[in-house]
């Protein structure tokens, strides 16, 4: 009995000298979230922001002198909060605390490393080598920012989920397009929009307005925020017509038309959609509980 006593004391005793994983610092979580809801807002006021910026890189300082910045996520947050500074100094504590937060935790977006990498070198007067960063020109135009292509493979690239050198000039002429938003509100008119849609889709790569998939499917769910069912109803339609083979306009649409209690019609959109992308888990689960 005591030999058992004894072996139940050491291995609580044991236990109790293992360290305990570190907890994420929910200080950092709350500044991370502060820091890019208050770039969410359609009206900024960049005098009072750029305050409560300088606050939180200032409370990291204090918080990193303290000892409590340890995991991958508060590295992570660090980093979300170093990038909007205005100096070098804040630029490289991004890199820093965005590769260290990789590090330890591949699974996080890798995609702000690069960017905070391509950041840095815009504010030392340095080409970018991933492409993340575009800038506007004097005549009012989104430009890629100047990149040096020889430092950085597009394979490298995909690792960091940067697009490659081709899809970047791709990106460059989408962000110029106009909105087809814009079209809508100014005109008032749903009918000239659809054949607004219609006309430049034809024109492929000299067309004026965004017309992709990812756009149009935008446009759909603006309608529905403006409670304007038939009409959303008619773009996600639309958009399954012109891209038979995203997954992701089957989804829309699918999930509109149960909306409106078109039961039949939207499990068929929705088997569409998981035929096209297996992996779409919001398909399935519709299809789970029709």
């Amino acid at each position: 009995m005591k030999k058992l006593l004894l072996l139940l004391l050491t291995a609580v005793a044991f236990l109790i000298t293992i360290p305990l994983p570190a907890q994420d610092n929910p200080e950092l979580q709350k500044m991370a979230d502060a820091d890019q809801s208050a770039r969410m807002s359609s009206k900024i006021d960049w005098k009072i922001l750029n305050r409560e910026d300088s606050l939180r890189r200032k409370h990291i300082l204090e918080l990193i002198r303290e000892g409590k910045v340890i995991t991958a996520r508060d590295h992570y947050n660090s980093g979300i909060v170093f990038q909007h500074g205005t100096d070098t100094l804040s630029s490289a504590r991004a890199v820093f605390h965005f590769k260290k937060a990789i590090e330890m935790d591949s699974t996080l977006n890798r995609w702000w490393y690069a960017a905070a990498v391509d950041r840095d070198l815009m504010w030392r007067k340095k080409p970018q080598i991933y492409g993340t960063q575009f800038v506007g020109d004097k005549s009012g135009k989104l430009r890629r920012y100047d990149i040096d292509t020889t430092q950085v493979t597009d394979a490298e690239r995909a690792y960091y989920r940067v697009e490659s050198l081709k899809e970047q000039k791709a990106k460059e002429r989408l962000m110029n397009l106009q909105p087809i938003q814009k079209f809508y509100v100014e005109s008032g008119s749903f009918e000239k929009t659809v054949a607004l849609i219609r006309s430049e889709y034809a024109k492929g790569d000299s067309a004026v307005y965004n017309v992709n998939e990812a756009a149009l499917n935008t446009f759909g769910y603006s309608l529905l925020r403006e409670n304007k069912t038939d009409e959303a109803l008619e773009a996600f339609k639309l958009n399954t017509l012109l891209y038979p083979d995203a997954w992701n306009t089957y989804d829309s649409y699918g999930e509109t038309l149960l909306k409106v209690n078109r039961k039949k019609e939207a499990l068929e959109n929705y088997r569409k959609s998981l035929e096209l992308n297996p992996g779409n888990e919001n398909a399935r689960k519709a299809l789970q509980n029709p």
